[in-house]
């Protein structure tokens, strides 16, 4: 079982991203689950960044909304939330 450290930014992007889509709320609760259980899930479509968030890694939401997930310490066994948004928004970073 992993841990997830919310940081201040991804708890307003994510107040923010529930007002507007409601309807995802429900798909995000259950993606962060899913994210304390294994993040490595295959159904997570977990992948690698490259360039300027070369050490940062995305969970798909969505095929347009992702969840940005600092890289994922194993031996602390925690996932840092960073934030939370459309493709373009969370990737212009």
């Amino acid at each position: 079982m992993f841990t997830l450290a919310w940081t201040a930014y991804f708890i307003r992007s994510a107040e923010k991203f529930v007002k507007r889509y409601p309807d995802l709320k429900k798909k995000l609760a259950d993606i962060l689950r899913a994210l304390e259980e294994n993040p490595f899930d295959g159904s997570l479509h977990y992948h690698q960044l490259s360039g300027k968030l070369k050490n940062i890694q995305a969970v798909s939401l969505t095929d347009k909304y992702h969840i940005i997930v600092l890289k994922i310490m194993i031996t602390d066994k925690e996932v840092i939330l960073l934030d939370i948004g459309s493709h373009e928004k969370v990737y212009r970073k």
